[in-house]
């Protein structure tokens, strides 16, 4: 039996505009119709607008994420995922990409293995392989233990297992043996996302612009070298290409891993109405969860005051790694608004169409007629009340 039309009005926010007064119609799992409340096409027009419920946005799309609610996504117990997707849906995150931290080939092997079947049956958007050809010196809590240099038979072994659900992987692009690696990537349909990398600028610039408007930035400005005004570095070449409209950069614009200045430059940069600006959670466990010990793939990791880093050795208590991020996608979404000063449709086109465009996930990331019925209603404060997925309300 096919569902009964569903029909909200309230400030709906599209990839382009914020209509104050707006109408989403939801017909099963798709969205029929998004617009002015007052140019409702005739052959819905015996569906009555009803009051306003708040402010609508399409489902977020989180393409970095290592897990939530207690639960890591690192993993090859398929209850396990399950769970920390869930944690990330409750909050808003419709879509999510489940990240991998850098482990030995036989632990990614039999992770992506568990996780493809999830991704086939669009309970994951895809799998992100972060390592394990990343920089030693700016590995940051990836275990050092476990990184190597690129390996194109490694990767076609995990591409093939796959079956197409691994969407992006972390690439340093100054390792030996990147280019062929990023090649075979290329080849399997995998977008290259360079990051966790010490390259100077020209190197690091030089690997974006191979990759001809298509690139990927892994959390920009994490990972890599400070900008510096005789030593530009990544951050620079990336800040570059992004003035030109020829990459994207990932931002965990939580107020840990960058600062709310940062986020303005970066939303600054881009030209207006840009697509090329993802913002991510880089969550991990602990997302949503009380301080305390959590892990990281093989890394240990202490939370205090909502903030991850990788447990001190001994009795050392210095100031170590940051090890991902505890806020939800929404939360980043929140603060990149009222504290970076980002207009509300450049930063929920950032945390939702802009990602789903990145890795070709055209199906979500919009409130465009046609596409999956996902959306959240928020109130005034941008305060989450309900989540819809796939027309069907989640909470």
């Amino acid at each position: 039996m096919s569902r009964a039309r569903q029909i909200l009005r309230g400030r709906v926010v599209t990839p382009s505009d914020v209509i104050d007064d707006g109408v989403v119609v939801i017909g099963g799992d798709r969205l029929v119709y998004v617009g002015p409340a007052g140019d409702l096409p005739a052959g819905l027009c015996d569906l009555e607008p009803p009051q306003q419920v708040g402010t609508v946005l399409p489902g977020l799309v989180d393409i970095h994420c290592h897990g939530g609610g207690g639960h890591t996504l690192a993993t090859d117990d398929v209850a396990e995922a399950r769970a920390a997707a869930a944690h990330h849906l409750r909050a808003g995150t419709t879509s999510l990409v489940a990240s991998l931290v850098t482990a030995s080939a036989s632990d990614l092997l039999s992770q992506v293995k568990s996780l493809s079947p999830l991704v086939h049956r669009s309970e994951l958007a895809g799998v992100h392989l972060e390592g394990p050809f990343l920089s030693h010196i700016r590995c940051g809590a990836q275990d050092p233990c476990f990184l190597r240099l690129p390996d194109v038979e490694m990767v076609n072994g995990l591409t093939k297992a796959a079956d197409g659900a691994i969407k992006h992987m972390t690439v340093a692009p100054e390792l030996p043996g990147a280019a062929k690696v990023v090649a075979a990537l290329r080849v399997a349909g995998v977008v290259v996302a360079y990051g966790h990398s010490d390259a100077d600028y020209d190197t690091f610039l030089a690997a974006l612009r191979s990759q001809a408007g298509k690139g990927l930035v892994t959390h920009l400005a994490n990972g890599m070298p400070p900008l510096h005004h005789r030593a530009p570095g990544p951050v620079a070449s990336s800040l570059v290409e992004l003035a030109t409209g020829d990459v994207t950069v990932e931002l965990i614009a939580d107020g840990t891993h960058l600062s709310d200045g940062f986020v303005a430059l970066v939303f600054a940069t881009a030209p207006a109405a840009t697509d090329r600006i993802v913002l991510v959670t880089d969550a991990m466990a602990a997302a949503g969860m009380p301080d305390g010990d959590y892990a990281l793939g093989s890394q240990r990791v202490l939370v205090r005051e909502k903030v991850a880093r990788l447990k001190p050795v001994g009795a050392i208590d210095g100031q170590t790694s940051i090890a991902g991020g505890t806020a939800s996608l929404l939360e980043v979404v929140r603060r990149v608004v009222d504290r970076a000063g980002v207009d509300l449709c450049d930063a929920v086109r950032a945390a939702s169409y802009s990602a789903a465009r990145v890795l070709a996930l055209a199906d979500v990331g919009a409130l465009e007629a046609g596409r999956r019925a996902d959306l959240l209603i928020l109130d005034d404060g941008l305060a989450l009340l309900r989540v819809m997925r796939a027309g069907e309300w989640v909470t």
